[in-house]
């Protein structure tokens, strides 16, 4: 696992400027790629405002959304060479350097919210050794954002069966889902999540990828008309520390930044279901049609898909089989 070395050696020699006095304000200037009026965002909110009313304004957070600072697939490397002090990023970007972490979109793995929530708790045998890999990067997890389920976007038409995809340009947001898109027959574009709407608006792209909430926090139903709702994959979004940083604060000053992370994930797990039920509300009211696959259409869709699983064993080494297996374990 590459680990950027070279570029955390130069962070580790910039801790110093880090470090600050108990009696100092102390800045945590944070990245998010997405609208602040977005669930994620407000979920930042939430966490803010605990860590600077528990602190007395000793810590102060600012937040950067819409990708002001950094899009999405730099947020690993700004956390982690200490160029912001915190980040948020798709759980996906980090599958250059950890191939593992795309367990959650292996096709239909993750397909109820019972078995989500084992999987992303703190210490589940599934996230508990991707954070510790994650840690290798030179960000430290704070929490995890839930986003909810995979959905795909089109024109026109549902996206009923695998065959629908054949053929089509699609938006996807990483390497396994890329993956899949190309088992189907299709063609898939990495597009940033703050690019998916000149993408759609554009005609980059036939079909889209996103959570349900994207569509209505960016207002998707101007540039796409139908939701198909797959649930093919889980998406997480996790919050980053530079390590230097974190190791740079007081004993008094991490607790509280803990113990607000941990609040905020609960807080955001736990409104997930009502986020996306408002959200496809939201979408039908702006004129978009819902589909939800049948029976047999899911399971036309995970027979095509399990090419996709065994690629993923042969190239994501023992984590990924030590992730995947610790997955399937939380069935049963």
């Amino acid at each position: 696992m590459k680990r950027f070395a070279t570029l955390l050696g130069a962070a580790a020699l910039a801790a110093t400027a880090f470090a600050q006095s108990a009696s100092a304000e102390t800045k945590l200037r944070i990245t998010l790629q997405l609208p602040l009026k977005s669930h994620l965002g407000e979920n930042l909110v939430l966490f803010k405002e605990e860590v600077e009313r528990e602190s007395k304004g000793d810590l102060v957070v600012e937040i950067y959304d819409s990708a002001q600072l950094y899009k999405d697939n730099e947020v690993p490397q700004a956390v982690g060479t200490g160029q912001i002090e915190m980040g948020v990023a798709s759980l996906t970007r980090y599958v250059g350097d950890i191939p593992a972490v795309d367990v959650f979109y292996m096709p239909f793995l993750f397909n109820t919210e019972d078995l989500v929530r084992k999987a992303v708790a703190p210490d589940s045998p599934v996230r508990k050794p991707l954070d510790e890999a994650i840690l290798g990067t030179g960000g430290r997890v704070l929490w995890w954002q839930a986003y909810g389920g995979n959905i795909l976007l089109s024109k026109g038409a549902p996206i009923k069966t695998p065959d629908d995809m054949k053929g089509k340009k699609a938006r996807v947001y990483s390497k396994a889902l890329g993956t899949w898109v190309e088992t189907l027959g299709g063609a898939p574009t990495i597009i940033s999540g703050s690019e998916q709407y000149i993408a759609y608006q554009r005609g980059t792209v036939d079909i889209g990828m996103t959570g349900v909430s994207g569509v209505k926090s960016r207002k998707l139903w101007d540039v796409m008309d139908t939701i198909t709702v797959t649930n093919n994959a889980d998406i997480e979004f996790i919050v980053v520390v530079n390590e230097p940083f974190w190791q740079g604060l007081t004993d008094g000053q991490r607790a509280i930044i803990t113990t607000a992370a941990r609040n905020a994930e609960v807080a955001v797990r736990d409104a997930m279901a009502g986020i996306e039920a408002e959200a496809f509300k939201v979408a039908k009211e702006n004129g978009m049609t819902v589909y939800e696959p049948t029976a047999e259409e899911v399971d036309l869709w995970r027979k095509a898909s399990q090419p996709v699983i065994d690629k993923w064993l042969g190239d994501a080494g023992a984590l990924g089989k030590q992730v995947h297996d610790a997955a399937l374990s939380l069935r049963m």
